[in-house]
């Protein structure tokens, strides 16, 4: 120790300031070398125990994709637990959450237990949020009014996401569901069987429809696993949540039943589909005016109203003349 201490002076001098600097930059080492250690010790007691979970002995494998594997079934363990806790619980509602799920798009058989797990934690997220980030000069009353209304927020936050995404689904699907019996037509026409030809019209709209493109598909996967073609034109209408599709495999359902013939029922209702989509377009045509009435009313008429009789009132008020 002396000897360090006459190291030092050696090399400093007598200088008390570049002294105490010197040993501020010693415990400063010091103390960075000791949570290095630690930490590189701590990385290999995580290695060795996510060795363990995973069944692999320790030093195999890289510790950090360890960790993300034994995290991942970690979370869908707690997922699937809470998806079976609701089911247990409230059968109907996770029926049809699960029918709005896929609707909108989620396939995932643990699509129902995330979307609980997402509630639960939006709610906590937005509440400690709120806790910490509202002013406490509010009164105690508004500040737990505010805190509790962002938990609220927060738990139904996934609702509304849910909503607006089945509500854009369902806007693609009714724009596509035209062209896809216009399609469907031309393909019957051409000679190939219903099986093909939703094959065909499925890889066809895939860049203007993607969700629909995607529900076809689905609806061909099904028919070669061995589904009957109602069947799969039934989950298809089901999933795509419109009625004309329902329709759809009704009226193929009838016409195989009755033995007509299949394309000429479905001419007739690819036309009958051009027309309700042109009647839709007219509909929103003919609401435009009402739907202008409110800006017009609120925004252009008291700036027209104030450009006409504003020099009348300067005229009258002043007296120029």
């Amino acid at each position: 120790m002396d000897g360090l201490f006459g190291s030092l002076s050696g090399l400093i001098g007598d200088n008390p300031s570049l002294m105490l600097s010197a040993f501020v930059f010693l415990a400063a080492g010091t103390i960075a070398f000791a949570v290095m250690g630690f930490v590189r010790v701590n990385s290999s007691v995580s290695r060795r125990v996510s060795g363990a979970l995973m069944g692999s002995p320790a030093g195999e494998g890289k510790g950090q994709n360890a960790l993300r594997v034994s995290s991942l079934k970690t979370a869908q363990k707690l997922i699937d637990y809470t998806a079976k806790y609701y089911s247990a619980t409230d059968t109907g509602n996770v029926k049809l959450l699960q029918g709005k799920l896929i609707q909108a798009g989620f396939l995932n058989p643990r699509a129902a237990g995330l979307y609980f797990v997402a509630r639960a934690v939006l709610g906590l997220l937005f509440f400690s949020l709120a806790f910490f980030f509202v002013p406490e000069d509010f009164k105690w009353s508004t500040r737990w009014m505010l805190i509790g209304f962002s938990a609220l927020v927060g738990y139904y936050a996934p609702s509304l996401y849910l909503s607006r995404r089945i509500s854009a689904n369902r806007k693609e699907h009714q724009a596509g569901f035209p062209d896809f019996m216009d399609l469907l037509v031309v393909c019957a026409e051409a000679g190939l069987s219903m099986e093909a030809a939703l094959d065909r019209v499925g890889r066809e709209l895939a860049d203007s429809y993607r969700s629909l493109s995607a529900n076809i598909h689905m609806a061909t996967l099904e028919i070669r696993a061995g589904r009957t073609l109602p069947e799969a034109l039934e989950h298809l209408g089901d999933r795509l949540g419109l009625e004309e599709a329902r329709s759809f495999a009704t009226l193929l359902q009838q016409s195989t039943e009755l033995g007509s013939s299949v394309v000429d029922a479905l001419r007739v209702y690819s036309d009958e589909m051009r027309h309700k989509r042109l009647s839709r377009a007219e509909e929103k045509a003919y609401s435009l005016p009402s739907k202008l009435s409110v800006p017009l009313i609120l925004c252009i008429f008291p700036v027209l109203v104030v450009v006409t009789l504003l020099p009348a009132y300067i005229r009258v008020k002043y007296h120029v003349y």
